[in-house]
């Protein structure tokens, strides 16, 4: 949800975590009508999500100087991958991208943008929720803009 608002988060209501807010949030936007993701799953075990969305659906991108607009093109934006430890180098974070890939073109979207992260070495599992900008080139996005050194900003044309 963090990308989805601009500014301070709202205020928490007593004995509510961000957490719990969070959730009911997203939950709202799915009672909505709204998809604010993906999930992988094996079998009924859920194993990752993706958030994916046309890009005016996250406030926050705006406002960052590292992934404001590159320019006018419609875009739709992949914003964050969640992997539990126990199925990280399997493949799901992959197969997570091609299927919002894929899921974006279904729905329309002719350009599709991320946001990686661009290292040699390795980085710390919970600094990867953007993916490495490795598994979106061998998915055949390109760089459009780099606005820090290790943030790259890729696209990818669905048609």
């Amino acid at each position: 949800m963090y990308y989805r608002r601009s500014g301070a988060a709202p205020k928490l209501r007593a004995g509510v975590t961000r957490a719990e807010a969070n959730r009911a949030e997203l939950h709202a936007l799915v009672t909505n009508g709204a998809t604010p993701g993906l999930l992988a799953y094996r079998g009924k075990v859920p194993v990752g999500w993706i958030s994916v969305g046309p890009r005016e659906d996250y406030a926050k991108l705006r406002r960052s100087p590292v992934m404001k607009p590159v320019d006018d093109a419609p875009v739709w934006s992949i914003i964050c991958f969640v992997v539990p430890a126990e199925f990280r180098g399997e493949g799901v974070a992959r197969a997570l991208l091609d299927g919002a890939v894929a899921y974006a073109k279904r729905q329309g979207a002719t350009l599709i943008e991320a946001y990686p992260v661009d290292r040699d070495e390795r980085s710390r599992d919970d600094a990867m929720w953007f993916g490495a900008k490795s598994m979106y080139d061998a998915a055949g996005f390109q760089e459009v803009a780099r606005r820090k050194p290790h943030r790259p900003v890729l696209r990818k044309r669905t048609d």
